[in-house]
């Protein structure tokens, strides 16, 4: 950018910075006050102008200072060289309340509930997707000598318990063989995979254990496939109804709501989330769902050595605090990932 472009941009940045802390329009005199911007007040107003004519900035009604518009968010977010890490001691803080979940389910909650207390916006997390996910482990246990229980446990931390009704007894050196037939065919593969390994297994056991294998087939098959691809877990919806920018327009409230309750919306935003190292910044009619138009919403994708297990985020007003809300998202979502991978 030239030099004016470079000014421009200050004045700009500047008027986020303003109206994102106070919520009130800026006016030329404000900014001067407040920021070292180096030029006069004329300067100042010219660069307003030239923004405003260029859509950068809106007059909310007559007399009043200037606010951003979507085209101002989006050239500020554009424009931001790096974003501020958090410290070590609050990465540290994160990862600690994150490694105390007990299982998958408790993780996302407890990241979902982080993410929104640090950014004090709705946050929502994706459960890890199904078609991308492995086995890690088949456990089988006997209960009885008539009677299994098989732990299911995937590289994304679901795990799945399910008994298995043999119908006639099964001898220890018996049962060990199965234990090693269904581990060959289902661990380190993912699960639409491991449930063809099952459905073959059960054709091709050998004779003695067809029926055990049989049994057990059907439901490890049950256990692969019935359950949904897409689950969301949401946190702070509070920040939402508590925020001025949606509670002076309470139909606009309203339908967010309804789209956060509907989840598809949500799930198409964080579809596009796919890189664990890259923020995705939406910004109001960049939201391609009509409920979501008064809305940011800034994501990534999750996981551990180089899988994306799902995204997550947070929404809110256009009228956030990008820099720190983008190095929030992008904390969270390691420390996330990190946690499941070590489990």
């Amino acid at each position: 950018m030239s030099s004016t472009d470079d000014r421009r941009f200050a004045v700009l940045r500047a008027i986020v910075a303003d109206y994102v802390a106070t919520q009130e329009p800026v006016g030329s005199k404000a900014l001067v006050d407040r920021h070292n911007l180096g030029v006069s007040s004329a300067t100042v107003r010219n660069d307003m102008a030239v923004l405003e004519d260029e859509g950068f900035i809106a007059q909310p009604h007559t007399s009043a200072g200037r606010i951003p518009t979507d085209k101002g968010y989006r050239q500020f977010v554009d424009g931001i060289a790096s974003v501020k890490p958090l410290s070590a001691a609050e990465r540290r803080a994160i990862h600690s309340f994150l490694a105390t979940g007990v299982d998958l389910d408790d993780v996302l909650r407890k990241g979902v509930r982080l993410l929104a207390q640090l950014t004090r916006q709705v946050a929502v997390v994706q459960y890890p997707t199904l078609s991308v996910s492995s086995v890690r482990h088949l456990e089988v246990v006997a209960l009885t000598p008539a009677r299994l229980l098989l732990v299911l446990i995937t590289d994304s931390g679901r795990v799945d318990q399910r008994i298995v009704e043999l119908g006639d007894v099964l001898a220890e050196p018996a049962l060990r063989r199965l234990r090693r037939l269904l581990g060959g065919a289902l661990e380190g593969k993912r699960l639409t995979d491991a449930s063809i390994s099952v459905s073959e297994l059960a054709e091709e056991a050998p004779q003695d254990l067809r029926d055990p294998v049989l049994r057990t087939a059907t439901v490890l098959i049950e256990t692969l496939v019935e359950h949904q691809e897409e689950r969301l877990v949401l946190g702070g919806t509070t920040n939402l109804t508590s925020s001025s920018d949606f509670t002076a327009f309470p139909g606009a409230m309203r339908s967010v709501l309804e789209a956060l309750e509907e989840q598809v919306v949500v799930l198409k935003l964080l579809a596009a989330a796919q890189d664990p190292g890259a923020v995705t910044v939406r910004i109001g009619h960049e939201n391609e769902a009509e409920q979501m138009r008064a809305t940011s919403t800034v994501s990534i994708g999750y996981g551990a050595t180089g899988t994306v297990l799902g995204g997550m985020g947070v929404v809110g007003p256009t009228r956030m605090d990008y820099p720190s809300t983008i190095a929030s998202v992008s904390a969270v979502a390691r420390y996330v990932g990190e946690v499941l991978a070590g489990r």
